[in-house]
């Protein structure tokens, strides 16, 4: 008589049941249906959000690229606008300032060293340094300065010099 090994029928731990098609269908489609609810709703755009109508967001994000749609004459045009400067921008100067705003100027002392030395200039500047020139004859007419002024005074002093070596005995 043999002894078996294995444990009687009705004893033993149960087999696991086989699920029908029915149940595996039904759980898998439980499955699907909890996937389905992850994430964001869809058409969170069509719906719209805060704002009911869609017009008041569209100029907060308009391109700021996009200019004036004002219309602009392509070709010539018989009136032209000019536009006004204004007369003068830096403030009216005493003539003694500008009188010593154009003697240290420096363009001006460069364009008449170029004449000092032979060049001949374009006409364009030749006009400006003319004009600075003839502006600084008014100013020092104005003050009543001369270049001879500067030369009386020169000549002046030379000959006080003169008289002191003379009186001192000197050579």
């Amino acid at each position: 008589m043999m002894k078996s090994t294995s444990t009687p029928r009705g004893k033993g731990p149960a087999k696991a049941r086989r699920k029908t098609r029915e149940e595996i269908n039904l759980e898998a489609r439980d499955r699907k249906r909890q996937k389905k609810h992850r994430g964001l709703a869809a058409g969170s755009r069509a719906t719209g959000s805060d704002g009911a109508s869609g017009g008041g967001n569209q100029n907060k994000h308009k391109d700021p690229r996009i200019g004036s749609k004002t219309p602009i004459a392509l070709g010539v045009t018989e009136k032209v606008t000019k536009q006004h400067k204004p007369k003068s921008e830096k403030p009216m100067l005493s003539p003694q300032a500008e009188l010593d705003l154009l003697e240290t100027d420096e363009r001006l002392d460069a364009l008449l060293e170029r004449l000092e030395a032979g060049e001949i200039l374009s006409a364009e500047d030749q006009a400006w340094v003319d004009a600075k020139l003839d502006r600084i004859d008014e100013l020092m007419q104005k003050l009543g300065l001369s270049y001879d002024d500067d030369e009386d005074i020169d000549e002046e002093e030379e000959k006080q010099e003169d008289m002191m070596r003379l009186l001192k005995g000197g050579n």
